[in-house]
């Protein structure tokens, strides 16, 4: 499937944000990898749910058991989108890196001094920071497995090579923040089951692009971050079912020992689990213009799978604009027969120019785009790249089109560089 075949001028209808007028210009979003625009529907559930249904939970009356039904979807909701078993296998709170630190303590509660932890070099600092510190706690010890520069990939034989009969816990990165690179979590998974190893995995950046299957992994635990395909700002976590209910709970003492209540502190933010359900059926609805079928999995399948028809050849057209800009360095896979092997997200750099000079350019034109290590703190290091510097990364989204692509590659090539230094 080409770019022209997919209905992109009806998705866009859908995004008020992508109709708004920056400098005389519609505004270019390809900052989606840091958090994507929502479609109406999504923006019209949270405030119906705050004009009409506001209420705590638990009470005998209208509004408070409507936010009963309404986290109950969300939970449902989110357990059909990542292919869980049952609403009791997902947590939902304010952010992935939050519940990752929340979590942390109860999956490493009875490890013990000298028990390791390996941790990939292409991680989000989201799947770092918890680790690093209640390693520090505990005495643990903390072990990398490094990402291949020439594959853009965590090898099997890399992570296999790290393991040890000490090894409690890998943490995995599914796609990358910075080079876009999709990992094989099903192969590394088995590697480290295995070994006897419980596997954590950031799907965050892998979840606005590709289907997410929590039964084919093979891992224990998967994050992501609803803002980043086209919801609210929740972070929602998948465990299964028996391990979560092993888990010391870090809790309040009028807290539920149910799951997934023991695991969520505090009082839910209902207006935002009424749009994380907006968004699955978001998802649901672009999947039945290529499904026939009434099935929800499959019609969020389908969406998925179209727009990856689409987002790839875009991909490539932006790879390969970028590729005939002369200093540009594309940190990431640029073959076009590996695409399938990568998310649209593109980092940079020029020989030349820093990375805050052509953000700065850009967003002058109305075109944005981030610059800075991005929390990929781990992968800026392991690649040479200056941290206060970063790269310049440009991110599209299914509602992004081949004239903005086309638009940021000869901004980027136009860019004076004796002015920008």
């Amino acid at each position: 499937m080409t770019p022209l075949k997919f209905p992109v001028s009806d998705i866009r209808a859908l995004f008020p944000a992508l109709s708004q007028i920056d400098n005389g210009q519609l505004r270019t979003y390809l900052d989606n990898p840091a958090g994507t625009q929502v479609p109406a529907s999504v923006a019209q559930a949270v405030a119906n749910y705050m004009l009409t249904d506001a209420s705590n939970m638990g009470g005998h009356f209208k509004t408070s058991l409507n936010t009963d039904a309404a986290v109950l979807k969300a939970h449902k909701d989110a357990a059909l989108f990542l292919g869980a078993k049952s609403e009791r296998e997902v947590i939902i709170a304010q952010s992935m890196t939050t519940l990752t630190f929340h979590m942390s303590r109860s999956i490493c509660r009875d490890f013990q001094p000298g028990d390791e932890i390996i941790i990939s070099r292409v991680e989000h600092e989201g799947n770092v920071g918890p680790w690093l510190e209640i390693a520090k706690d505990k005495g643990l010890e903390i072990r990398w497995v490094e990402f291949n520069t020439d594959s853009w990939l965590v090898e099997p034989e890399a992570l296999a090579a790290q393991l040890t009969d000490k090894t409690k816990l890998v943490c995995l990165n599914f796609a990358s923040n910075m080079t876009g690179s999709i990992n094989d979590i099903s192969a590394l998974s088995k590697i480290a089951k295995d070994a006897g190893a419980l596997v954590f995995v950031d799907a965050v950046q892998l979840a606005p692009h590709h289907l997410v299957d929590v039964q084919t992994l093979g891992c224990d635990f998967l994050v992501c971050s609803s803002y980043k395909f086209f919801g609210p700002h929740l972070g929602i976590m998948w465990g299964r079912e028996e391990i979560l209910a092993e888990l010391h709970p870090y809790k309040g003492r009028c807290t539920s020992n149910e799951l997934p209540d023991r695991f969520e502190l505090g009082t839910p933010q209902f207006e935002l689990l009424a749009g994380l359900s907006a968004t699955v059926e978001y998802f649901e609805k672009l999947g039945t213009r290529t499904s026939d079928s009434d099935d929800r999995r499959a019609c969020i399948a389908a969406a998925y799978q179209s727009s990856r028809d689409y987002e790839e050849p875009l991909t490539n057209l932006l790879i390969d604009g970028l590729s005939t800009v002369k200093g540009i360095k594309i940190f990431g896979i640029t073959n076009p027969n590996r695409i399938h092997e990568r998310v649209p997200t593109i980092s940079i750099r020029h020989d030349s120019v820093k990375p805050d000079a052509i953000a700065q350019t850009l967003a002058d034109s109305g075109i944005y785009v981030w610059h800075g290590h991005n929390y990929a703190y781990e992968p800026t290091r392991f690649l040479g790249i200056p941290e206060e510097e970063g790269v310049v990364r440009i991110g599209l989204a299914h509602y992004n089109t081949a004239d903005e692509v086309n638009r940021v590659v000869s901004a980027i090539d136009a860019i004076q560089l004796g002015e920008k230094k």
